[in-house]
């Protein structure tokens, strides 16, 4: 790629033209209303943000099963839907494009969720820690491993959740596939122990990402859907025996998908090393790397090559105006860590944008 692709050069993401490069990142934020329904203040924390070539959601529950945090918005019921067509509409009106992220976290969960009915996995393996729950921290409980039988019914409700995703007017959608949760427990082998056509060999443990890959790829077509994957990541007790041939694999297969982009969170929190270039290689569409970027190390990644667009997550947070602050070369606001989860406004929408320095 030359020099002259920058962040801030368009590019085409299937039917969406992105005025550039710079994507916020999903970030949960813990701020739903009533029932996971998407609120006031949602509205304007996305509008703020609009700037941005393409904003992907935060997590969103496909079900009331999927969900493992308080306040996170879902994407399973009608008011949700009603709720998230208040964004897509704020944003599309100042001409920005977004994306839902499509979740289910699995393990990390708890029964106070769920009716008390335990949280579902991959295997009966219990993550290290404690779940967030809104009765305070509770440890995690072993999970229900999910028969054969039940597998199906996960991929029903991400094509129910993509469909509903549709409804609300979003520009396309991600399959969360990362930061150890559900389909992530499928794909590696420290949480998945299966010895059915779910676990054991590298083609078993995709299974479960290629079938809702194919589920949700059949209600949206082709671009319109992004993967993310974390191959380093060890957040919610996750490992894997070999990260690289493992994502590796996951990469290539979905090559059959002609998908919007594959999305790597490119942490090193479980292994000393990973390629991530072979890695991208190894995907034949565009590329979107994730983890720690600021302007410098984003613009070398697009120059090189190793990188089509960069995604920020904490940076977003304290700059609405990213894009903006990043083209000035400006200073950029510091965020807040003890706000980012919970909370009202303070932390979430009231960050200074450069016009009002």
């Amino acid at each position: 790629m030359s020099d002259s692709v920058n962040l801030f050069s368009p590019i085409k993401v299937g039917p969406n033209q992105l005025p550039n490069r710079i994507v916020m990142a999903p970030m949960t934020r813990n701020r739903a209303g009533a029932g996971n329904v998407p609120q006031a203040m949602n509205v304007t924390y996305y509008t703020q943000r609009v700037s941005a070539g393409l904003i992907i959601t935060e997590g969103s529950q496909v079900s009331p099963r999927g969900a493992g945090y308080p306040l996170t918005p879902g994407i399973h019921d009608s008011d949700q839907v009603t709720g998230w067509q208040k964004i897509t509409d704020a944003v599309h009106q100042k001409g920005g494009h977004i994306f839902l992220q499509l979740w289910h976290v699995g393990r990390v969960s708890h029964s106070s969720y769920h009716n008390g009915e335990l949280p579902v996995a991959p295997s009966a393996i219990k993550p290290e820690g404690e779940c967030f729950t809104y009765e305070g921290p509770k440890p995690f409980e072993t999970p229900h491993a999910l028969t054969l039988e039940e597998i199906p019914q996960i991929v029903n409700e991400f094509r129910q959740a993509a469909k509903n995703a549709m409804s609300a007017g979003f520009d396309g959608v991600e399959i969360h596939g990362a930061n150890g949760y559900l389909l992530d427990q499928f794909l590696r082998d420290g949480t998945n122990h299966r010895n059915d056509e779910y676990g054991g060999s590298l083609e078993n443990r995709t299974r479960l990402l290629l079938e809702v890959t194919q589920a949700v790829t059949d209600v949206w077509g082709e671009n319109r859907v992004g993967v993310r994957l974390s191959p380093a990541g060890a957040f919610n007790s996750m490992s894997d025996s070999d990260p690289q041939t493992t994502f590796e694999y996951a990469a290539d297969a979905l090559n059959q998908f002609t998908l919007a982009y594959l999305h790597i969170v490119e942490t090193l929190e479980s292994v000393d090393r990973f390629d991530f270039v072979a890695l991208r290689k190894k995907f034949a569409g565009l590329y979107m790397a994730n983890s720690e970027y600021d302007l410098k190390r984003a613009t070398e990644a697009i120059q090189q090559g190793r990188a089509d667009m960069v995604s920020f997550g904490k940076l977003y947070i304290a700059n609405p105006d990213l894009p903006e602050r990043f083209a000035a070369n400006s200073e950029l606001n510091e965020p807040d860590v003890a706000s980012f989860y919970g909370g009202t406004d303070v932390g979430y929408i009231d960050y200074p944008a450069l016009t009002n320095v």
